[in-house]
């Protein structure tokens, strides 16, 4: 009975999830999504404590505590710039973890599919431990960012590749009693992994990220239909789904395919970072003329990008925004889907910062109103704008759907400097006699902004 009713609350908890994805694929109900899921996990692990007698009880406890010491205090801190890094880590611990209970678990799987469930976790879950690690170490930038190939790096990578498949072939021919097999597999699959990530350039890394953390909930749902746990079952199977379906929609979103991502730097295709500077000349201004040209105007759109992040300047262009906005000016806001370092990362940023949501544009609405738009302030965005994604078709971006920016009457870039983006390519949109740089880091440079509109 007591079976029946953790079986029942599993299931309220599973419900709770898919409404939790529900809500965060809005701004406005993803606060109250993430709530959700996160009271679901937290009641189905109250339900395990009272429902079932656990062995180790004292490692397990133990165990939770350790976690929310570190857990707690991370996600607490950590700025928001660096939270892809977080989601990284996270997902790779997730993966870990799968793989770990998996190998455990090995030698008591007695029938075809579970074994089968066991024998696949180990390798996906340790492909997404190692490969989360190395993209944490590239959005960090402890490692470079750029493309990675070691010497025969496609050799080795397929060797490795089919030397995970026949160990997984043998540990289960052989009832998956051998741990030493299983540990070996589990090498393997951490070499696969690394191997699998470096070669991706840095433009690329969280689009890697969304495919390993399909590959974690893959992991975990495999490893609910060893334990026997639907919920797990359940919610790696939700995961799985929707990492796939985010992987997807993030590749369209840049305009590449999923082998041009993982595989493209092996062929000199994948997005890698630095390129040359042009010498020609740029008109910039200073804060006082921009400030004139946003004091005349009627429609004002903002195009944030990651530079405006790094710079922690959402509060200050949200300040801008309302000055504007107490002048009669019309302000929004223009969100491309891989803005930032993740999808949804602008959208966050900008709601720490009390930006009203229906001022967020998605590209396609934004696209439709920057004809009439008579300035354009492009803040730390550089490939989402760039027009060689549209109009150069040897250009590495080319097809990636993009911010149509030079469609506005005049455009403002704040930039550091002339450096290219993650593409490593010039943008002509600061060449346009339309556009005026205004240099400086991004924090800076809007609160000089905002001084100098209150003087007008």
């Amino acid at each position: 009975m007591i079976d029946t009713w953790a079986q029942l609350a599993y299931l309220a908890a599973a419900v709770c999830f898919v409404l939790a994805l529900k809500g965060l694929s809005s701004p406005k109900t993803a606060r109250t999504g993430n709530l959700l899921g996160a009271a679901a996990a937290l009641g189905a692990m109250i339900v395990t404590f009272i429902a079932y007698e656990l062995d180790n009880l004292p490692w397990i406890i133990g165990a939770i505590v350790v976690g929310c010491a570190i857990g707690i205090p991370a996600a607490r801190r950590v700025a928001m710039t660096a939270m892809p890094q977080l989601v990284a880590l996270f997902n790779g611990v997730g993966g870990g973890a799968a793989a770990l209970v998996a190998s455990l678990e090995l030698s008591g799987a007695e029938t075809v599919f579970p074994l089968a469930a066991a024998v696949l976790t180990v390798p996906v879950g340790s492909i997404a431990f190692s490969g989360s690690v190395v993209t944490f170490l590239k959005l960090q930038e402890l490692i470079t960012t750029r493309p990675v190939t070691p010497p025969a790096g496609p050799t080795l990578f397929g060797a490795s590749l089919v030397a995970a498949l026949v160990l997984a072939v043998f540990l289960y021919a052989g009832d998956g009693e051998s741990a030493w097999l299983a540990a070996v597999l589990g090498l393997v699959a951490l070499i696969v992994g690394v191997l699998l990530v470096l070669p991706v350039g840095g433009a690329d890394v969280p689009i890697v990220i969304s495919l390993l953390n399909a590959a974690t909930g893959i992991a975990v749902a495999a490893g609910g239909y060893v334990l026997g746990n639907a919920l797990l079952l359940i919610g790696g199977t939700l995961v799985g789904a929707s990492g796939t379906i985010l992987t997807r929609l993030m590749a369209q979103a840049m305009g590449r395919s999923i082998s041009s991502i993982l595989f493209g730097a092996f062929r000199g295709g994948s997005t890698a970072g630095g390129g040359a500077v042009s010498e020609r000349p740029v008109r910039s201004a200073g804060a006082d003329d921009v400030a004139i040209m946003l004091n005349y105007a009627q429609k004002v759109m903002i195009v944030p990008g990651y530079g405006l992040a790094v710079a922690q300047a959402q509060h200050t262009i949200h300040e801008l925004a309302e000055l504007l906005e107490g002048r009669g000016i019309e302000v929004s806001y223009a969100i491309h889907p891989v803005a930032g370092r993740m999808p949804g990362h602008m959208n966050v940023l900008l709601a720490e910062a009390n930006v009203p949501y229906e001022q967020l544009l998605e590209m396609d609405t934004a696209n439709g109103q920057l004809r009439n738009t008579d300035v354009a302030l492009v803040v730390g965005a550089n490939d989402v704008v760039n027009p060689a994604a549209r109009d150069s078709p040897g250009s590495p971006i080319y097809g990636m759907p993009i911010l149509d920016v030079d469609q506005a009457q005049a455009v403002v870039f704040l930039k550091r400097s002339m450096r290219p983006g993650f593409a490593g390519i010039e943008n002509e949109l600061l060449y346009n006699p339309r556009t005026t740089l205004f240099f400086g880091d991004a924090k800076d440079s809007l609160t000089g902004l905002v001084t100098a509109v209150k003087a007008l």
